[in-house]
């Protein structure tokens, strides 16, 4: 290989365009900016040499495959390894960000610790490249590894990825196992292996309880201090971390406050009984919402109103504005709003949508018994979830888990099993009666159902594929909703 001159000028011109990227193989190595190269001939061997701060790389160069002005690609050789790559010198639209940056660093590192922990396992199609066709995301590293005729599919999560990233990490994992199996060659593939940061895998590890066999899971935890790998006890799901409160605690609040509930319900001209109340779990307080939407509570302390969290105290002064704020909600908070894309009318479809659940179970499934219908009980330690929970109870006793959502979400499965997981428990140590939920009836031993609600063209497609993993004891039904729900509930189908 000769020319080092013709070569060097080339890749300055694209390091110097903006966004480059260097790739070895189809990886992503690091952006070209924050290199520094070099061509270099020894002996018989034409060398290139990439180094910084935290990266130094020599490979010995072949030939020129490719020399255009938006890429470079050379045929190499790494030093100990017989078969030929390619390293890729590319100008890209925009410059990688950090967190895409650090994933495609963890994805070298991961490579290696797999190699110490597996020493006779082959690590195959490390990648942290979204795919948005199958719904792989680029939050993850995902790849195979396989020993003799056993494959796995594997995931795994970088150090520094939010609790988010880590909690909806099992729904990507089975589209992933899924995948992997759909197209697998010769070998069996036994099942699927994550990989999380040291201490993050105990949600992971009650989800996973809930999948069936063919979905068998193993959980790793990876220490960023030693780089050491602990496999977790599947066995062990520990605390689900949910808590009941007692039935008459929330309604010895409602009668504290009940002087000031008809205060701020007769501010409601229209319709004072749009005005909802609710004790949020934990608390001694009242949550005043309108269709759904909160926007002030009550505690001993008094009245304090406002949307977000810009509240303020309800006094003889700030009368007004309150008033203001509910005409302002009754107006645009509306089934017959004409601005369909006012904050009002958009903000927590998921609560408007429990609102007229509540009012109306039997629009949903008349086997409901409409008496007991409860939201977020039991509650979760972890706070709003991104999902609204209703649990209900058939008129023949049999528990309820319904999971509402108005818009398309991959998550939905896996929410509903975590509710239905706490639900079991409670119910299994017989917490509902003792706490006085569902007075009067004769609770079936049963396993919960399950109900996914939503608009009917909301089900995320991937859908199918996660529900299809998880165990046969969790009972689904798909509920499709009309578009139009804020105009009146109907049920499209059921699946």
């Amino acid at each position: 290989m000769n020319d080092f001159a013709g070569l060097d000028r080339a890749l300055n011109e694209i390091a110097t365009s903006g966004a480059a990227e260097v790739r070895e193989d189809g990886q992503w190595l690091a952006d070209l900016s924050g290199l520094q190269f070099e061509f270099r001939q020894e002996g018989k061997n034409s060398l290139v040499h990439l180094w910084s701060d935290d990266r130094n790389l020599t490979r010995r160069v072949l030939r020129v495959k490719e020399k255009t002005e938006q890429r470079i690609v050379l045929e190499v050789r790494r030093f100990g390894r017989k078969a030929p790559g390619n390293l890729e010198f590319v100008r890209t639209d925009s410059k990688r960000s950090p967190g895409r940056i650090s994933r495609e660093q963890f994805r070298g590192s991961l490579q290696r610790i797999l190699a110490e922990s597996f020493p006779d396992a082959t690590i195959e199609s490390l990648t942290a490249a979204p795919d948005l066709e199958h719904s792989f995301s680029g939050l993850y590293v995902r790849g195979r590894m396989h020993q003799a005729s056993r494959e796995w599919a594997l995931l795994a999560a970088a150090p520094g990825e939010s609790a988010a990233a880590i909690d909806g990490m099992l729904s990507f994992g089975i589209l992933w196992l899924d995948w992997v199996r759909n197209r697998g060659g010769k070998r069996a593939v036994v099942g699927l292996r994550l990989f999380v940061p040291e201490g993050a895998g105990g949600a992971l590890r009650a989800r996973a309880s809930a999948l069936s066999p063919a979905a068998r899971t193993e959980i790793f935890e990876l220490s960023s201090v030693d780089c050491r790998m602990r496999k977790i006890d599947s066995a062990d799901i520990g605390n689900l971390e949910s808590w009941l409160v007692y039935r008459h605690e929330s309604e010895s609040t409602l009668v504290q406050a009940a002087e000031s509930i008809a205060r701020v319900r007769s501010l409601a001209m229209n319709d004072p009984g749009a005005i909802g109340t609710r004790v949020p779990a934990g608390t001694n307080e009242v949550s005043f919402s309108l269709r759904g939407l909160e926007f002030a509570r009550w505690s001993k302390d008094g009245i304090f109103f406002g949307l977000g969290d810009s509240r303020q105290p309800l006094n003889q002064a700030t009368q007004p504005k309150l008033e203001r704020l509910v005409r302002s909600m009754e107006l645009h908070r509306s089934p017959l709003a004409e601005q369909k894309n006012h904050s009002l009318y958009r903000a927590a479809p998921e609560r408007w949508l429990e609102t007229i659940v509540r009012e109306d179970p039997s629009k949903l499934d008349a086997q409901l018994d409409a008496r007991n219908l409860y939201a977020q009980t039991p509650a979760f330690a972890a706070g709003d979830r991104g999902v609204l929970d209703l649990l209900g109870v058939t008129n023949r006793g049999r528990l309820v888990v319904i999971e509402l959502k108005a818009s398309e979400d991959i998550q939905l499965p896996l929410q509903a099993v975590d509710y239905w997981l706490r639900v079991r428990r409670h119910q299994l140590e017989g917490d509902f009666q003792r706490f006085g939920y569902f007075a009067g009836m004769q609770l079936s031993a049963d396993p919960p159902l399950v109900w996914l609600v939503a608009p009917g063209l909301r089900f995320h497609s991937a859908s199918d594929i996660l529900l299809k993993y998880l165990s046969p004891e969790i009972q689904v039904t798909r509920v499709g909703l009309n578009e139009n729900w804020r105009h009146g509930l109907k049920v499209i189908f059921r699946q």
